[in-house]
Order: C-alpha cells, then sequence, then structure tokens
C-alpha cells in the first residue's frame, strides 16, 4: 500500500480491491487466496515493452509476451509503436488496438508516433486513447524503414517540431535519444574493429552519442514544455546531463534491468545475444545509475522487452555491427528488483515504486493501477521474498526464451508466485492460467 507494508486482509469484487481489512476481519468471499508468507504488491507497470504484433510472429505474439508479463508479475504492459507499419496512423493504432484486445492476457497501453506532425493525425491518435508518444532521434535502420516511418527524427528541427506539437496534447512523450551525427562518426569508425568483440559495439555506440542527444532535447524541451521522458538511460555522462539539467522543464528518466545488473563483461559472454541499442555500458557506468536512483534523478525501471527469434540472432552470430538489437526481460524485472531489495540496495517500497507506482502516475493511471487500494484495480503480485529464482530457458514463457543468454543462470532472491488481473489468477506457481483477451485496453 502507498504507506508502507501492513499485514491485512484484502477484500476483491468485480475487478477491484473492494476493501482492506485488519487480518481475519474481512467480509466471507466466494473464493480465498491464503498469502500466508506471501507480500502481496500492486501488479508491475512496465512502460516500455516491445513486441512489433502482429507482424514478425516468429518473434513472439501478443499471446505469448503477455504470457511472459503474467508470469513476471507485470499486470500492464505499453506496447511501442515499432511495427509493420510503423504505428503511426490512425489506422494503425485503431488495427493494433483490435488486435491486442483479443489476444492480451494482461493488460495493454498502445504508444504512437507522431507521424505527419499535423494536429488532425495527433488529434486522432489520441483519441483512441494511445498512452503516450515515443520518437526516436535515430535515423530508422537499413531495410526497416516502414517500421519507423513517422517515428524516426535524426534532424533536430523535427525533433523540435515534435516537443513543441505533442506538448499540446499533455500526454508524455518518450524519445530513444542518440546523436544520429554521432553514430554516423563512430560508427565509421567502428566499421575497422574486430566485429566480433562486444567492445566494437560500445565504440559504434559510445555514450557521448546518448549524453549529447539528451542534453539537445532538455535544451529544447525548456521552451517547448513538453512531458518529456528520456528512455534506457545508461551511462554516468547521461546521468551527469540530466543533473544538469534538473529543473529546467517537466522532464524524467528511466534506466533498465540489463543496465543495473549487467556490464560489458556479461556482454562478452553472452556474445550478440546481449546485444542492446543503447549499449550496457561499464562498471563505473553501472554504478552511475545506481547513485541516480539513489538520489531521485532517475525514477523509473523499465524493460525494454525486445524479443527476436534464435534464427535472427544466430543468423548474426559474431558480428556485434550487425546483429539485431534486443534482449527479453519482461520474466527477469521483478525477481531482480526483489533481489536487489535482499541485497540491501533498495527498500521494497522504493523498488515498487521505481518498476510500477511511478509509471503509473507519469502516464495518467494511478490510483487504478499501481496501488493497494479501495477503488484500485485488482491487479496484484503475490511474491515470496525468502525463495530464489533461477533464470533459465526452461522455465521461461517468452517466446525469445532460447536467446535469453544474457541472463541465463542467474540466482535471485524472491519469486513470483501468483499473479491476478482484475482479481483473476492469470499466473499461478509456474503456470499462465490467462486467457488471451482478458486484459483489457489502459488510456491515460
Amino acid at each position: 500500500m502507498p504507506d508502507g507494508l501492513h499485514p491485512v486482509d484484502i477484500g476483491l469484487s468485480g475487478g477491484r480491491i473492494a476493501g482492506i481489512y485488519a487480518r481475519g476481519t474481512a467480509p466471507p468471499a466466494r473464493d480465498r487466496i491464503d498469502a500466508t508468507g506471501l507480500t502481496v504488491l500492486p501488479g508491475l507497470v512496465d512502460i516500455h515493452f516491445h513486441v512489433r504484433a502482429p507482424a514478425y510472429p516468429e518473434r513472439g505474439t501478443v499471446q505469448s509476451e503477455t504470457r511472459a508479463a503474467a508470469a513476471g508479475g507485470v499486470t500492464t504492459i505499453f506496447e511501442m509503436p515499432i511495427s509493420k507499419p510503423c504505428c503511426s496512423t490512425p489506422d494503425e493504432v485503431a488495427r493494433r488496438l483490435t488486435h491486442f484486445a483479443g489476444n492480451a492476457v494482461v493488460n495493454f497501453g498502445l504508444y504512437a508516433a507522431p507521424g505527419d506532425l499535423t494536429e488532425a493525425s495527433r488529434d486522432a491518435m489520441k483519441a483512441l486513447g494511445i498512452v503516450a508518444w515515443k520518437i526516436f532521434t535515430t535515423p530508422a535502420p537499413s531495410g526497416r524503414e516502414d517500421e519507423f516511418e513517422g517515428l524516426a527524427f535524426p534532424d533536430e528541427a523535427d525533433q523540435y517540431r515534435a516537443l513543441e506539437l505533442l506538448a499540446q496534447t499533455g500526454l508524455p512523450l518518450v524519445v530513444h535519444a542518440e546523436s544520429a551525427a554521432l553514430l554516423g562518426l563512430f560508427g565509421d569508425r567502428a566499421a575497422n574493429l574486430d566485429a566480433a568483440s562486444a567492445t566494437t559495439h560500445t565504440a559504434a555506440r559510445p555514450a557521448v552519442c546518448e549524453a549529447v542527444a539528451v542534453a539537445k532535447l532538455l535544451a529544447m524541451n525548456m521552451r517547448a514544455q513538453a512531458r518529456l521522458h528520456i528512455a534506457h538511460v545508461t551511462s554516468a555522462q547521461t546521468v551527469s546531463v540530466l543533473r544538469g539539467f534538473a529543473g529546467t522543464s517537466d522532464f524524467t528518466a528511466e534506466t533498465c534491468p540489463q543496465y543495473l545488473f549487467a556490464t560489458e563483461a556479461d556482454v562478452a559472454r553472452a556474445g550478440i545475444y546481449a546485444k542492446v541499442n543503447p549499449p550496457i555500458r561499464s562498471q563505473g557506468d553501472q554504478d552511475a545509475l545506481w547513485q541516480a536512483i539513489d538520489d531521485g534523478i532517475i525514477d523509473f525501471v523499465t524493460t525494454d522487452h525486445a524479443p527476436f527469434s534464435q534464427a535472427e540472432k544466430k543468423a548474426a552470430e559474431g558480428n556485434f555491427l550487425t546483429a539485431p538489437p534486443g534482449v527479453p526481460g519482461i520474466e527477469f524485472i521483478l525477481p531482480a528488483m526483489l533481489d536487489a531489495v535482499a541485497a540491501g540496495r533498495l527498500s521494497l517500497e522504493r523498488a515498487h515504486d521505481l518498476v510500477c507506482a511511478n509509471g503509473a502516475r507519469r502516464f495518467g493511471i494511478y490510483p487504478a493501477k499501481g496501488a493497494i487500494l479501495p477503488g484500485s484495480d485488482a491487479d496484484l503480485v503475490l511474491v515470496d521474498l525468502a525463495q530464489d529464482t533461477v533464470i533459465s530457458a526452461s522455465a521461461l514463457q517468452t517466446h525469445a526464451r532460447e536467446v535469453a543468454h544474457l541472463y541465463e543462470g542467474r540466482r535471485l532472491r524472491g519469486k513470483v508466485m501468483q499473479t491476478l488481473v482484475a482479481g483473476n489468477t492469470v499466473f499461478d506457481r509456474g503456470s499462465v492460467t490467462g486467457a488471451p483477451g482478458h486484459g483489457r485496453h489502459v488510456r491515460p
């Protein structure tokens, strides 16, 4: 609950929390869940998730990846607009809404890309109930132009136009921030390096590319005043930029488990299966991210769950420059954060805020999501803080389990036991029980 941990009984009715009672005083119920020895938390809200459906089913489907979310204690996911075609028009938003509604096991919100940067398109997409906007400051990857049409804005003037246009909607604008010009420079230099080395990937996308793009966005936002959110911060250099701009506009920032719980040494071990953009960096960068969390500079931890097929990853084995970027992380985030709690790095309350309540607040769905209060949605996760979770491909629900090399073999203190969405159990002690279509569309 918002004011901390309490030994209570929780009454659920009609998909919501009907009441919170002193232990043993709840009214009679048709069904009972014995949570003795467990901790009940609000289901996680993952504000950065990719499945790309209905395109590329070989990478994962709405069903497979929301089943994985249920297994990870995540009850609401916000799906990014990279799809084929890009989710940057009202027609594509409507198509994806219909597809997710029929297949999602957990709740979902949809991002949209601003597309042609016109008010008419913007207003039509907002009216459909999108949860936020997304842009990249990088060009579309070669061969994937249709997936990034209306999403990739490498030109600073277009970035400013997007900030200005979308500020008027009141919805957050999430940005993948890396400097296109610097990526070109360092990419050319890295072309002469050993493509099989993990250090070549960081050489091609050094921290300065991220820091410069973030600094420019924050400077522009001092004038545009959008509700800006910086995605997947990876570096000490970018943390310094965020500190320097503190208080200049309404901006927030996130990082991800791959940056908090892995370093370039783990990437070298796992190979291209651990390639993500921006790259996983040094221990010093990781330390700076944890310090930024301690200081409130970074207030969100998200998965950036991005499954690829084994065939796609394997085809690029030994080449960090051409390998597809992304790792599956939806089943890792909660056990990892609970492990950080067990290690004394975070309080349980702070961990909950980072992966749940802060996202719900920032994106306008709190306290329906992200809280255990009378009237809140009955989206809950029961965890055992004393049990261990061992990450292994055989135990994962994601379709991308065969490329989950980054976390393979990790032992984490804390285990997801049961997940409820709208009061119904969708995951129970190793088995997904939720049906496709059970999840509901979430809008601000």
